[in-house]
């Protein structure tokens, strides 16, 4: 049913058109599937649009507030569309249930986006609103003491970069990261990038692409904050729990990142869920086993 509603309006493809064509179809495609893929929004208190300030300019975020009290966990949230596409306004009813059950503020980051932002800036944009979130969290009601990163595909990439970069610049303290799918490797080198690179909404052309755009040369995919499973070390991060999808393209090197993980001593929980397909955390109307992922989300960062 999913991969049907999904082919039935699929237009030109990404990497069939130039960056800026490819942004409006995909707003285009979410505007029409909407209703089919996720229920109405879900209303909040305090949902507020701002700018906070970044090393080379603005950053806008979205913050979401589940209620008055103080002293809330924030979590970061990095959205996904291959560093090119999607934004805030894309995945805002992701964030609202996020804020809604785990009873968090929620700060939804509006990084810059390739290819007129090559890496390392998307990053620098997402680690540059941690910082300021660790700084100033408790004038949001928040406690940064429970600071959590989030993010699905490319976000979830930018989320657990986030990590090495903090560690590895004693910046923030992150209590826990949520990897949604991540994109780990820049050389695409798995297995299931081949095995599942068509029919299942995310292909390996697409992947090619966003790729191709993000870098800014091929010396970028040996980085450890692109191509975050080539790290060489990845001691001393924050638990993770990474899950991943069984028709996604990325499944093996999500799954690759994970064990990596927890060879280096770090605490990882991994799942991988079945009959999902990249980007099923935007589409929990299409099945309840997807509300059941939020459902696992919640469990874990209930115990940090």
């Amino acid at each position: 049913m999913l991969l049907w509603i999904l082919n039935k309006n699929k237009g030109p493809q990404p990497h069939e058109v130039d960056p800026v064509t490819a942004r409006a179809n995909a707003q285009k495609i979410v505007a029409k599937v909407d209703r089919f893929m996720d229920y109405a929004k879900i209303q909040l208190p305090s949902v507020e649009d701002r700018t906070i300030p970044g090393r080379e300019s603005d950053i806008p975020v979205r913050i979401y507030h589940p209620n008055s009290d103080k002293n809330l966990p924030i979590i970061m949230y990095f959205h996904g569309g291959g560093f090119v596409m999607r934004s805030i306004y894309s995945h805002d009813k992701v964030c609202r249930r996020i804020c809604r059950d785990n009873k968090a503020i929620v700060i939804s980051v509006g990084y810059r986006l390739a290819p007129e932002y090559k890496f390392p800036i998307p990053l620098h944009d997402c680690y540059d609103a941690t910082v300021w979130a660790s700084k100033h969290g408790g004038s949001l009601g928040g406690d940064a003491s429970r600071l959590v990163v989030m993010g699905d595909s490319a976000g979830a990439n930018l989320s657990t970069a986030v990590c090495l970069m903090s560690r590895d610049l004693e910046g923030p303290k992150i209590l826990y990261q949520v990897l949604i799918y991540p994109c780990t490797d820049g050389y695409l080198s798995s297995k299931s990038i081949t095995d599942l690179g068509e029919g299942y909404f995310l292909t390996k052309k697409m992947m090619e692409w966003f790729i191709a755009h993000y870098k800014s040369s091929d010396e970028d995919l040996e980085s450890p904050y692109l191509s975050v499973l080539l790290a060489e070390d990845l001691s001393n991060l924050p638990p993770a729990f990474l899950f991943t999808a069984e028709y996604d393209p990325l499944k093996d090197e999500g799954r690759k990142y994970a064990d990596k993980l927890k060879a280096a001593g770090n605490e990882v929980l991994f799942k991988e869920y079945p009959g999902m397909i990249h980007g099923f955390i935007s589409m929990p109307r299409l099945s309840k086993r997807i509300l059941g992922t939020y459902e696992d989300i919640q469990k874990v960062l209930a115990e940090v």
